[in-house]
C-alpha cells in the first residue's frame, strides 16, 4: 500500500516505525562503509586540488541580493590573488562564490550535500571538482582540512554551524590557526557583541584572545588583505 506523506519528517518517522531496533542497528553497521567511501573519495580528490579558501553563506540568497554580488566579487578577487575557492556547491552564496572563482579563472570546488530541499549543485563548479556527500560531518572535515581560510557571508543555521566548528577547532588547537573573516558588519556585529558582552565578560566562558580569531569586514579588498597579511605574518603562502 502506498502511503502519502505531507513532508520529509513524516516519511522518516514512518520508515523508522517499520523497523525494529536490531534492523536499525544493522543498517548503522553497513553505513560505516558508505562513510568510509566518502572520506576516501574526498581525501583523494581534495588532496590533488590542494588548500583553498572556503566561502560559506546562505543557500537562500537570491542573485539580486547585495550579498550575492559581494560574494561573487570576493571569490573573483580571491582567485586572482592565487587562492582556490571551495563552497558547499549549492545555490545562493555558494553559487556566487563558485561563479566568482570561475570568472576569475581560478579553482572552483563544490562540496555538495544531498538534502530533500534547497540543495542542488550550481553550474560554476569545475567539472572534476564537484564532490557529493550524504553526511554533513564528512563534508565538514573536507572544508576544514583543505581550507587556508574561511570567508563567512550572512547565512542561517548551517553557516553558523560551519563558523563555530572552525572557531572551536582552532581554539582547542585541534587544527592550526587560519583566518576567519566575517563579511557584513550589519549582519555579524550583533552576534560578535553578544559573544563579547555575554560569553566573555558576563560568564567568562571564553578567553579574551579568542575574539582575535574573528575579523569583520565589508569590502572585498579587505578580505584579500586579511588573507595575505595572515600568511605574510606567519611566513606561509598559498599552495598553488
Amino acid at each position: 500500500m502506498n502511503v502519502e506523506f505531507e513532508n520529509e519528517e513524516e516519511k522518516i518517522t514512518h520508515t523508522l516505525k517499520q523497523k525494529n531496533w536490531n534492523e536499525i542497528k544493522s543498517n548503522d553497521s553497513w553505513a560505516i562503509f558508505k562513510i568510509m567511501s566518502e572520506f576516501v573519495n574526498g581525501y583523494e580528490k581534495m588532496g590533488r586540488i590542494g588548500p583553498c579558501v572556503s566561502i560559506f553563506g546562505s543557500a537562500r540568497t537570491k542573485p539580486e541580493d547585495k550579498y550575492y554580488g559581494l560574494a561573487e566579487k570576493i571569490a573573483y578577487k580571491i582567485s586572482k590573488a592565487g587562492y582556490g575557492v571551495i563552497t558547499g556547491g549549492g545555490p545562493g552564496i555558494m553559487e556566487a562564490g563558485n561563479k566568482g572563482a570561475h570568472l576569475g579563472g581560478g579553482i572552483s570546488v563544490g562540496l555538495n550535500i544531498e538534502l530533500p530541499f534547497e540543495q542542488h549543485f550550481n553550474p560554476y563548479i569545475d567539472v572534476d571538482k564537484n564532490l557529493q556527500f550524504d553526511y554533513f560531518f564528512v563534508r565538514k572535515v573536507m572544508f576544514v582540512k583543505y581550507s587556508q581560510g574561511f570567508v563567512v557571508m550572512p547565512g542561517g543555521f548551517g553557516t553558523l554551524d560551519e563558523l563555530f566548528e572552525a572557531i572551536t577547532l582552532i581554539q582547542t588547537k585541534k587544527i592550526g590557526k587560519f583566518p576567519i573573516i566575517l563579511v557584513g558588519s550589519e549582519f555579524w556585529t550583533g552576534l560578535f557583541e553578544w559573544i563579547k558582552s555575554v560569553m566573555l565578560e558576563k560568564y567568562s566562558n571564553i578567553n579574551a584572545e579568542d575574539l582575535n580569531l574573528i575579523k569583520i569586514v565589508d569590502d572585498p579588498d579587505q578580505v584579500v588583505e586579511a588573507l595575505d597579511n595572515f600568511y605574510k605574518k606567519y611566513n606561509l603562502s598559498p599552495n598553488f
